[in-house]
């Protein structure tokens, strides 16, 4: 059998907080704790849990941006401190959660997506790469020539879309990619998304507090409480029928409509 993805074991990533005493060891805040998780290739995962469950430290860790404090986490059967991070890099790409701050205002669109492909080593045409990847998320080559601040919320996470994809990356992490948006540009992006990850094939990790963007986008979805995993499976299964009282409490708190009479 093949090696998962990703895959961690017993991964922990603790954090000192400010001393509260003179004396005695700085407290720690246990922000993922004893965490397992693998990730085959094609997965579509979703990561949900309250603020402060650890999600966004989970993707840092599968994205290398931040290192564990103990534990491992393996890409492709290999530990993270032995890859080849050129090579990484150019896999697995994030979407962000606010356009508006993760895209430079003094860059044009054209530039922004420039950027990846420069770092990154991208051997085909920059040019045609952009065309063809603006395309892809349905923005006309006209805007290539503007900077975000004269950009819609939309068309802004649709550029951050197409950065993310620049480099033909075959992983994408996605840290509440809709949540900065109002409710028709969202299901615009959605819609978007969705195609995107069944025509090209990605995996996706999608961190979200929202529920049905979970089920929307993903097959198989982790609940996180207190830094730990506390119930995991198949989409429809965990959410149909949850087993852990946190994973009740978090659908009971899904807002709904009242039934008209």
């Amino acid at each position: 059998m093949s090696d998962p993805l990703f895959q961690a074991k017993a991964l922990c990533r603790d954090f000192k907080l400010n001393r509260t005493a003179i004396s005695g060891a700085r407290p720690v805040r246990h922000a993922v704790a004893d965490l397992n998780l693998k990730i085959e290739t094609g997965d579509r995962l979703g990561v949900v849990g309250e603020s402060g469950s650890g999600k966004t430290t989970l993707a840092k860790l599968l994205l290398n941006l931040d290192k564990p404090t103990s534990g491992s986490l393996t890409f492709n059967g290999q530990l993270f401190s032995k890859i080849n991070m050129a090579i990484f890099r150019r896999e697995v790409q994030i979407i962000f959660q606010d356009p508006r701050s993760s895209l430079n205002p003094q860059m044009t669109v054209a530039q922004i997506i420039l950027e990846p492909l420069v770092g990154l080593n991208f051997e085909q045409n920059h040019q045609q790469r952009i065309d063809q990847v603006l395309q892809q998320v349905e923005l006309a080559p006209a805007i290539k020539s503007r900077y975000p601040h004269e950009l819609s919320g939309g068309q802004r996470q649709r550029v951050a879309i197409a950065r993310a994809l620049a480099a033909q990356p075959s992983v994408l992490i996605a840290d509440e990619p809709v949540s900065a948006l109002d409710v028709l540009v969202r299901e615009e992006i959605l819609q978007l998304l969705s195609g995107l990850i069944k025509t090209l094939n990605l995996t996706l990790v999608l961190i979200s507090h929202d529920l049905s963007v979970i089920t929307r986008l993903c097959n198989t979805v982790v609940v996180m409480k207190q830094g730990r995993i506390v119930e995991a499976g198949n989409t429809q299964d965990v959410f149909a029928n949850p087993q852990h009282q946190f994973t009740k409490d978090l659908i009971s708190a899904v807002p709904r409509l009242p039934v008209a009479t």
